[in-house]
């Protein structure tokens, strides 16, 4: 009975459900994937990202640039490292912030699209 309904368990196509259930990826990197997602659920964070697209940048530039003090720039920082949504790399006593790698761009743009669609 798998392409019937199931006495009180609601299943349908019990053929479907089991088909799409191997193919769903491991419960530890759907939590993973998530939690990267709460990462861009901060304007002050997203901001940050579009501005690393354009440049390398320290934390008193990023400060001026998005009207932010340096110390909620560098808890946000602290948050993109975290997520590896961004690296940084010294000169001297400077510390200039980078997006990590492409993908972080790809992932920006899917959303902005989406986004922006009417």
């Amino acid at each position: 009975m798998t392409d019937e309904l199931e006495q009180g368990s609601g299943v349908i196509h019990q053929d479907i459900i089991d088909k799409v259930k191997a193919e769903l990826p491991a419960d530890e990197i759907l939590y993973d994937l998530a939690e990267l997602f709460k990462v861009f659920g901060d304007s002050t964070r997203i901001k940050i990202i579009c501005a690393l697209f354009e440049k390398e940048l320290c934390v008193g530039d990023l400060s001026v640039l998005l009207n932010v003090s340096q110390s909620a720039i560098s808890h946000q920082l602290r948050t993109l490292k975290q997520a590896r949504l961004v690296k940084f790399r010294r000169d001297g006593k400077v510390i200039y912030y980078s997006l990590d790698d492409d993908h972080i761009k790809n992932i920006f743009d899917a959303g902005y699209k989406h986004v922006i669609e009417e």
